[in-house]
């Protein structure tokens, strides 16, 4: 099997998809993969930042120590794992720009075939994670991506809260995690990676 090229993508404003995000970088590391850990660029202003503390203190603590994501990493990569809030049951803008930007690639059909994967976060489990994620794939679609969702193939899932379509995670009014995760999202870069070997060899 030939080596998978991971790129993982993430939105966070306080602090809670990042630490998805590197809990895949992780366990991604494990593999033969190539991974790349990147954010999408943030489009708030900085008063609005400055507003909330617990934003303002993650932006400023990774904006100089994680790369931006660019449409190129997205022609790089053979996998993408993308980890967002969601915002109104659907993705927030700044992920939602991103995907925007990549018409080109779409075009060209460089997207076709990618193995896309996806999780999220809401402050309560009813708070549209699972429309978020399918929202998302909707893009996807467009795209000609072969999705890799989790599913029921493993009971981290099932401890996770159950949600087939992507590990997601309610959060408290300060950002802690309710829910412990942290397998379900090892347990999804693998299946990701897995899915991904078969279009690589």
């Amino acid at each position: 099997m030939a080596e998978v090229k991971l790129a993982i993508i993430y939105y966070s404003s306080t602090g809670t998809n990042y630490k998805m995000a590197k809990w895949a970088e992780e366990e991604a590391q494990k593999t033969d993969a190539e991974v790349k850990l990147i954010r999408v660029p943030e489009l708030a202003p900085m008063e609005a930042i400055e507003q909330n503390p617990a934003w303002k203190d993650h932006y400023l603590a990774t904006k100089d120590v994680v790369p931006e994501a660019t449409v190129d990493d997205l022609d790089w990569a053979d996998a993408v794992i993308f980890s967002m809030p969601t915002r109104f049951g659907n993705v927030p803008a700044q992920i939602k720009q991103f995907m925007d930007q990549a018409g080109g690639l779409w075009f060209q059909g460089k997207l076709v075939n990618k193995v896309i994967s996806a999780m999220t976060s809401a402050q309560n489990p009813h708070g549209g994670q699972e429309s978020t994620l399918l929202n998302f794939y909707t893009t996807m679609f467009h795209w000609g991506s072969i999705i890799a969702t989790p599913g029921y193939t493993n009971d981290a899932v099932f401890g996770a809260g159950g949600n087939p379509y992507g590990t997601s995670v309610s959060v408290d009014g300060e950002g802690n995690m309710k829910e412990d995760v942290e397998t379900a999202v090892r347990h999804q870069v693998n299946r990701t990676l897995e899915i991904a070997g078969k279009f690589t060899e």
